[in-house]
């Protein structure tokens, strides 16, 4: 087991829409509750302004909400995370949202529960707007702390060229073993997540999906 992750006790995650937590972090993060880590899971919005409805279409835009919060508590309760926050912004929004209320909250997360590793997106490596204001709030909540008391902070990054702008990952995290736990977070957002646009017209095997979902990688950020 990776003392990378296992070593810390109390871990903080923030993330803007469900689903994100599944392809992003799963693995590491049941991982990390199987070697005694607690763990938060901080989720922003309910994605309620989401395309997929479901394949062929269950939701619609009025009970997508009700909807996606039932898939997110299934995939936290598959991934084993003990505590959900759902923080109540709206979806596609946080960009516009006063970044002095993003930081209170966030800031409340630190204090109350003084996480030693926090996973959350690169602040303009993440793609799309919520992923990327999200980073930017929890890096600013972070460097708010004294620099002795800041948790280390691992960031998701896929956006186009995100290599040359920051490097590689220097934390690569193999949770094969947790595949079973990180498939089943992912099958638990069946609004967004179906069998065809995972795989194409194939069925996938346990060669090519340990190849897919195997290993997560992320980015120490650096504070200045």
């Amino acid at each position: 087991m990776d003392n990378l992750i296992t070593r810390h006790q109390r871990i903080l995650v923030v993330f803007p829409h469900p689903d994100d937590e599944s392809f992003t972090a799963a693995g590491s993060i049941a991982m990390a509750i199987e070697g005694g880590s607690h763990v938060t899971y901080a989720c922003l919005t309910l994605g309620e302004m989401g395309r997929n409805m479901g394949f062929p279409p269950f939701a619609n835009r009025v009970n997508l909400p009700t909807i996606r919060k039932k898939e997110l508590e299934e995939s936290a309760e598959a991934i084993g995370i003990q505590d959900l926050r759902m923080l109540g912004f709206h979806d596609k929004m946080i960009e516009f949202e006063n970044p002095d209320v993003l930081d209170k909250v966030i800031g409340h997360l630190l204090e109350e529960l003084q996480p030693t590793l926090i996973f959350t997106f690169y602040p303009g490596y993440s793609v799309h707007p919520d992923h990327d204001a999200t980073g930017a709030a929890v890096i600013r909540a972070v460097k708010k702390l004294p620099a002795e008391e800041r948790p280390l902070v691992y960031c998701s990054a896929f956006s186009s060229g995100h290599e040359q702008a920051i490097g590689k990952a220097d934390i690569i995290i193999d949770a094969s073993a947790f595949l079973p736990q990180k498939m089943a977070s992912i099958q638990a957002h069946r609004t967004q997540f179906q069998a065809a646009e995972l795989v194409g017209n194939q069925e996938l095997n346990s060669k090519e999906i340990k190849r897919r979902f195997g290993r997560e990688s992320f980015w120490t950020y650096r504070f200045e």
